[in-house]
């Protein structure tokens, strides 16, 4: 798995894997991306944990919404996706929250 923190107000537009721009009719599915209940607050910005399959290489991402957009770079490339252990680094680093459905999932 490869990981990538995104902006509150940003989404996932097109992701690339190693032959290419992701094509749905050749992968007969959409790529595997998720967000995580996990994010970090950065200058009162909220930065989600997504996780996305090995298989992608790059993702693209643009603001949802219209103020976003006018205020920000129309859209941002990531190319550099994060490993497991980049992540635990950058979580031990920031101010980290965690949003729990569950909380007897956690203490059992």
């Amino acid at each position: 798995m490869k990981y990538f923190f995104l902006s509150e107000g940003w989404a996932v537009a097109r992701v690339w894997a190693s032959d290419g721009l992701w094509q749905i009719t050749a992968w007969r599915r959409q790529p595997d991306i998720q967000r995580m209940n996990i994010c970090l607050v950065e200058q009162n910005e909220l930065l989600w944990l997504y996780r996305v399959e090995e298989a992608v290489l790059t993702v693209e991402v643009k603001p949802t919404t219209p103020v976003i957009a006018s205020q920000t770079i129309g859209q941002v490339v990531l190319k550099r996706l994060m490993s497991a252990e980049q992540v635990i680094e950058r979580l031990g680093t920031a101010e980290a929250k965690c949003q729990l459905q569950n909380i007897q999932l956690v203490v059992q």
